[in-house]
């Protein structure tokens, strides 16, 4: 079809935002104003422009919410966990394993690749987030580290050979008029170079970040995440800690500290917040590498009863001689990566037998977070008692809500921007009746952009991954595989190649890009959310170690394959 001044209002938006993007700046109000003009264009009238603004990031949210409600209730049941020091406990065992930065940076790799390839990463993310995650940071692994590892290792590599499940693969051979198999066994080589250059070169970029091993390392994370979230709160607490170390010294000491005290009512006009998730996940900026936090280091998510008191101790004082909360701490450590082992060996009998249902993609997910909720009631009524708990509960549930959106929603205007330019999307953006239907403005474009790629094998491999990864701009990994696939089929004979290596090919630069890797707005979210680093820094963080993967990837499906 010929190309409307839409499509290239639509274009011109998406090298503006690729652009920004790159320059290391937000790019929300760039996305608002192209998703207004594009609808404006699109429809020609200036209200619906307007109004097509708050649809796209309505239509985003509904879209993703399911990956904010993950991040919510994991980041509950954390909170929980660290108001009775069982998140500590819990990755002890693993620091037998997880020595220094390099053995966790190892760890997280192979334990996410493994889970991904089996179940799909959204629904393995929030189980190596609940467990692995805090081990690998105590070892010394940086937080953006943990966060790049994950997702090259199961957002990349797994889920972009999907060699298991084959719905990638399938999806790409049928397009292209050739066997699964066949797409699949390449699809995993390739996925294997992407993700081994990729990690390689992380590990580059991570050797002056790594840290050493202690107790400290998790400290400043948590205590990060709680600023960013609530950063009233925390000089609150900060304020409330220094009074209880006067108070304790006065008890001690028999010393009259009130007068000292009473200056600390104002303290949260003069203590800084330190810079986090929220702050940095719109438009640059690491959380910093020492970042100021309460003495303690306890907490129970940012405020909630049951928390306060014991953080407002030193640690190893009241809260470390109370048996029962020592005794609760023990038991929830063991007991939730059992809960976890559990759920992943019913997910194994049903993937591999027939004793239990199959449980994949977004059922997995809703079990994940069904059994995080549930750990999270569990928990506070041990810790708080049934009456307290009532309120604690809903106290840690919006905790998570609240740190999943300050973190996260950043990306519902930019993905409603691209999700304009899906057909199947677009035409609730536009406030268009049932029935009425819109052009895909992105697939258009990158249909009409087909016949400028030469016939020489090594650009057409080339021409098919850029193809893959412009499709990926959407946040969906798997929607541009119809779309690659059918080219490969159509040109891969035409140049002498195989059509299923060129299927392939589309394949990695489709889900490396939308799966969840290289756009801030895709299943990265959960990765993001899990390791408390900034979504659009994780994504631009990644961009050099994958990009440079596909290039070797592609290189090696054109001259060898």
């Amino acid at each position: 079809m010929a190309l409307t001044a839409a499509h290239w209002v639509y274009l011109a938006g998406v090298l503006l935002i690729i652009g920004i993007t790159v320059a290391r700046k937000n790019v929300v109000i760039p996305a608002i104003l192209a998703t207004l003009l594009t609808a404006w264009v699109m429809t020609g009238s200036a209200i619906t422009g307007i109004q097509a603004i708050f649809n796209a990031s309505l239509t985003a949210a509904s879209e993703l919410f399911t990956i904010f409600l993950i991040i919510a209730l994991v980041t509950a049941l954390l909170g929980v966990l660290r108001a009775m020091k069982a998140d500590q406990r819990m990755v002890t065992p693993f620091q037998r394993v997880m020595r220094g930065g390099w053995s966790a940076y190892a760890v997280l790799a192979v334990v996410t690749y493994l889970i991904s390839l089996f179940f799909w990463p959204t629904p393995a993310v929030p189980l190596i987030g609940a467990i692995l995650v805090p081990a690998a940071i105590r070892a010394g692994l940086p937080a953006i580290g943990a966060a790049m590892v994950i997702a090259i290792a199961g957002q990349g590599m797994a889920l972009s050979s999907d060699y298991v499940m084959q719905v990638a693969p399938g999806l790409s051979a049928t397009a292209a008029g050739t066997s699964t198999s066949a797409v699949a066994d390449t699809a995993l080589v390739l996925s294997l170079i992407t993700g081994g250059v990729a990690l390689v070169i992380t590990g580059v970029m991570l050797r002056r970040l790594m840290r050493a091993p202690g107790d400290t390392n998790l400290e400043e994370w948590e205590n990060t995440v709680t600023a960013a979230a609530q950063p009233v709160e925390r000089t609150s607490r900060i304020a409330g800690v220094i009074a209880a170390r006067l108070g304790f010294a006065k008890a001690r000491a028999g010393t009259d500290v009130d007068a000292i005290a009473e200056p600390l009512t104002v303290v949260e006009d003069r203590v800084p917040v330190a810079a986090g998730v929220a702050t940095g996940g719109g438009g640059g900026g690491e959380p910093p590498a020492e970042p100021l936090r309460p003495a303690g280091g306890g907490g129970g998510g940012g405020g909630t009863a049951g928390g306060d008191a014991p953080t407002s101790v030193p640690a190893g004082d009241a809260e470390e001689d109370d048996p029962r909360t020592v005794r609760l701490s023990k038991i929830f450590a063991v007991g939730v990566p059992v809960v976890f082992a559990v759920m992943v060996g019913y997910m194994a009998l049903g993937k591999f037998t027939s004793l239990v249902p199959e449980i994949q993609g977004g059922s997995a997910a809703a079990l994940v977070g069904g059994v995080a909720a549930v750990l999270v009631i569990v928990a506070v009524f041990a810790l708080d008692g049934p009456t307290a708990a009532l309120t604690t509960c809903g106290e840690h549930l919006v905790d998570g809500l609240v740190f999943a959106f300050r973190a996260m929603g950043v990306v519902l205007p930019i993905a409603g921007f691209f999700f304009l330019g899906n057909a199947d999307f677009a035409p609730k953006i536009l406030g268009l009746e049932d029935g009425q239907t819109t052009p895909g403005l992105l697939v258009d474009l990158v249909t009409a952009g087909e016949q400028f790629i030469p016939g020489n094998p090594l650009v057409m491999c080339f021409g098919v991954l850029l193809v893959g990864m412009a499709t990926g701009l959407e946040g969906s990994g798997f929607s541009g595989l119809p779309l690659t696939g059918s080219l490969s089929g159509a040109i891969g004979p035409t140049v002498g190649m195989d059509p299923a290596t060129l299927a392939a090919v589309g394949q990695m630069g489709s889900v490396w890009a939308g799966g969840g890797v290289l756009v801030a707005w895709s299943s990265v979210l959960v990765v993001a959310g899990v390791t408390r680093v900034p979504v659009i820094e994780l994504a631009r963080k990644c961009f050099v170690p994958v990009v440079a993967g596909l290039v070797i990837s592609t290189l090696f499906a054109a001259l060898l394959l």
